[in-house]
């Protein structure tokens, strides 16, 4: 019986086969940067050596107008979000957007809404808000929605009860992080009728307050002295010298905690220039280098990571997707996580790195080789 026929379309099957291969590879080759070109593809280690890189060729996304979004913030020009001003650099760079970064250096709500009303009007296709304040932004965000604009709160949202249009909230669940840090404080050691500091910048903001709010019931369930200290610049101090005034008065006190960087970096200096260590437990919150220092020193016991770069980065993407479906990818609420950071978890955070907004530079980070859990 002849096979002359099948080795003929064995052939051709094989040479199809070939040539598509061969041109997918070469769409790949001029895409990725590979050591070795296409022979990087065939080699032994291709593989694990190509480099991943989007370019116009292989988009993701179908084309898509240029979307611009508009990220409202309080404190502008703060160190804390330099991390998520990356995230949002980053999500703008992944999906072709452009962004514009605004609002007020002093948490000044009126230039917010300013800032706010200003995006409408400039018909951008998508708006995220610190929303400090459960009122002031009521009127805007509706007036977004109605003008077809998405509205996303990020890093602070309105208090629970309170009504607001917004479309969904990403950032840290404030209340439940300030119960998770009275935990921590208890578990130092600290016990009934011992008295407690929680330091807070601007007492009644939106962002914070919360973390105050939901650390005293916990607190006072276990039978602690706990009070609230505030430190804002209208108070008229820095914080450390606040911190420094209240403790001359409250020498006794077992536990300072703070609920935003820098009177968490005040703490961790009050307790190293005071010798305290081992006499009064601190606590901070976010990982700036200061904070996380602190730790590392030992004159903290320990932070709180809210993944600022996850807030900037998550907030454009689910703008993004909200306008490249049509509206069918609707926002939801995302919680960016309780990291509880300490000694034996701190080293990481140390090296620069643009996650934590240390470091501009686009670098991959090794995994830890187990994971704490």
């Amino acid at each position: 019986m002849s096979t002359d026929g099948h080795d003929e379309v064995s052939k051709e099957q094989r040479e199809f086969s070939r040539r598509r291969f061969l041109r997918r590879a070469g769409v790949v080759a001029a895409s990725v940067p590979l050591y070795g070109g296409l022979a990087g593809i065939l080699g032994e280690q291709g593989a694990s050596a190509a480099t991943y890189k989007r370019n116009d060729d292989n988009a993701f996304f179908a084309s898509h107008p240029k979307y611009k979004f508009v990220m409202v913030n309080h404190v502008t020009t703060n160190s804390f979000f330099t991390a998520t001003i990356y995230g949002i650099q980053d999500a703008c760079a992944l999906t072709g957007c452009s962004y514009q970064w605004t609002g007020s250096a002093s948490s000044i709500v009126s230039q917010m809404v300013a800032a706010f009303n200003t995006g409408i009007a400039g018909k951008v296709n998508g708006i995220g808000c610190c929303l400090i304040d459960n009122t002031a932004f009521n009127a805007p965000v509706d007036s977004a929605l109605n003008h077809g604009i998405p509205v996303l709160a990020y890093n602070a949202d309105v208090s629970a009860g309170v009504k607001n249009h917004r479309m969904a909230y990403v950032g840290q669940n404030n209340l439940t992080a300030g119960a998770a840090v009275a935990e921590q404080v208890l578990n130092t050691g600290v016990k009934k009728g011992d008295l407690v500091a929680g330091i807070i910048a601007t007492p009644g903001t939106g962002n914070i307050q919360p973390r105050i709010d939901g650390a005293k019931p916990v607190l006072k369930k276990a039978g602690v002295n706990f009070v609230e200290v505030g430190t804002s610049a209208t108070e008229g101090a820095p914080e450390y010298n606040k911190i420094a005034a209240w403790y001359a008065g409250h020498k006794s006190v077992k536990f300072m905690f703070g609920v935003d960087s820098g009177d968490s970096d005040a703490i961790a200096q009050f307790i190293q220039k005071n010798n305290l260590k081992g006499k009064v437990g601190g606590g901070g919150w976010d990982v700036g280098t200061p904070v996380v220092q602190g730790v590392k020193d030992g004159n903290l016991t320990f932070t709180i990571d809210q993944q600022a770069y996850l807030q900037g980065f998550d907030t454009i993407m689910q703008l993004y997707l909200y306008n490249i479906s049509g509206g069918l990818m609707k926002p939801t609420n995302t919680d960016t996580g309780l990291g509880i950071v300490v000694k034996s978890t701190v080293a990481p955070y140390l090296e620069k790195n643009r996650f934590d907004g240390t470091s501009s530079k686009q670098q991959v980070l090794k995994p830890p080789a187990k994971i704490p859990h």
